[in-house]
């Protein structure tokens, strides 16, 4: 029987905790030691106790997580997530509820490592002694029945409440959850959850984390829809000139304009994109070329000469120093041109980046711009930020420019007017040698 997608409460309004408690405990030792249950478990934890039997979870373990990731890595997590622009959204819907310094609020990513709590510190001290602590996994697997994991497992909002954890050590507390879903992708990325001392139970916290969750899952949805509008500002008026085929897609292939083809909403790519030619099982053989934000993809003759159409496609980029003040990215190709403005720091890595055009590794780009080949994590996180500008010209493994985009490196004439707030190491080197 498929499960009902619906938030589910542990507790139905008006029903003593208490009593509910007891018999739930009376149902997790028969249950765990294989005698006769007073009653069975609701259908989403039942479901989740055989899986975890299954993998051969003990039930009575300690269960305290630890940090998975290295706190270094978080921020890079965090954004790398999906979750991070909405955020403060999530905290001020559930506000309400951790105000009052019952219950700590988690958002975690889809594998279940919790990315950001908050909560008072009383709160906080004891979901520390659980491990329930940035970076943690709380995944099934790792720590058994909970709202976080097991949310994530059955995509739906679960209320967990007392012996209805896997974990006897967690059966004080109480927990609702609630997946979160990309509505670019329909996949889960990570869930939203409300925790605290079991006596702090109520039916409407399950209700509200779900509606919270939906919430999240629409601003989502107007980020996706603000995004295709400013790819499609720049996109239209280079489709409008080339007048052949063509579209402009974002990252995960919707469409935000077309040119002599026919309309729909998405199209399939490739999982290796970069500039250059591939196959499409609607489009057949197309050319890309990199947009803000996205990519400009041109139906071709499969048998055209290949050399003609890579000549004809070659994309420019004129990274433009000049001022001081204002640092400008062009790209130009058959198609058009556009412009970004980067960052200082972006700035600085575009910089490096046109004067080592092998490529440099995390490592590498860390000692270039601070002068310590251990912050490879923070250059990580700032590539991710560039590439949402500049994917399929900027790479990875190693950073680089693609190697066949000719890249013009505009400089000031006054050699100390280059990034002149700049204290990256490899950027003072270069003045110091010019």
């Amino acid at each position: 029987m498929t499960p009902s997608t619906g938030p589910e409460p542990a507790l139905a309004a008006g029903e003593d905790p208490r009593r509910y408690a007891q018999i739930l405990t009376a149902v997790y030792d028969a249950t765990m030691t294989g005698g006769k249950s007073p009653a069975r478990p609701r259908e989403v934890i039942g479901d989740s106790w055989r899986r975890l039997q299954t993998l051969g979870i003990d039930p009575e373990q300690r269960s305290v997580a630890t940090p998975q990731i290295d706190v270094s890595d978080l921020e890079l997590s965090r954004r790398e997530s999906g979750l991070f622009d909405i955020l403060d959204d999530l905290a001020h819907g559930l506000e309400s509820v951790v105000q009052d310094g019952d219950n700590i609020l988690v958002v975690a990513d889809r594998h279940g490592r919790v990315l950001w709590r908050n909560g008072t510190t009383s709160v906080l001290d004891r979901a520390d002694g659980l491990g329930f602590v940035e970076g943690a996994n709380w995944a099934e697997e790792s720590v058994g029945t909970n709202a976080i994991g097991t949310a994530l497992v059955s995509r739906r909002a679960v209320q967990i409440f007392s012996a209805e954890h896997y974990v006897r050590s967690h059966h004080p507390w109480t927990c609702a959850g609630a997946p979160i879903k990309d509505p670019r992708t329909g996949h889960v990325i990570g869930a939203v959850d409300v925790s605290g001392p079991a006596s702090t139970v109520h039916p409407t916290t399950l209700a509200l984390v779900d509606a919270i969750a939906r919430l999240a899952e629409s601003q989502l949805r107007e980020q996706h829809r603000q995004n295709l509008d400013r790819l499609r500002s720049v996109a239209a008026p280079m489709l409008a000139r080339l007048r052949s085929p063509a579209l402009a897609v974002d990252s995960h292939g919707w469409v935000a304009a077309v040119e002599s083809v026919a309309l729909r909403n998405r199209i399939l790519l490739p999982e290796e994109l970069a500039s250059g030619r591939f196959w499409l099982p609607t489009l057949g053989v197309c050319d890309f070329e990199p947009l803000p934000g996205g990519w400009l993809v041109r139906p071709t003759d499969a048998h055209a000469d290949a050399t003609a159409s890579e000549a004809g496609s070659t994309t420019t980029v004129v990274l433009d120093l000049r001022q001081p003040q204002r640092a400008r990215v062009q790209i130009r190709s058959e198609a058009g041109e556009w412009t970004h403005e980067p960052t200082p720091r972006h700035a600085e890595i575009l910089y490096l980046l046109a004067t080592n055009r092998a490529g440099r590794s995390a490592a590498q780009m860390a000692a270039d711009l601070f002068g310590d080949d251990g912050r490879a994590i923070t250059v990580r996180a700032e590539m991710s930020r560039l590439r949402k500008h500049l994917a399929g010209i900027v790479l990875t493994q190693p950073y680089r420019f693609d190697e066949s985009a000719h890249v013009q490196l505009l400089l000031p004439d006054d050699p100390s007017r280059l990034l002149p707030h700049s204290t990256a190491p490899a950027v003072r080197r270069t003045l110091t040698h010019t």
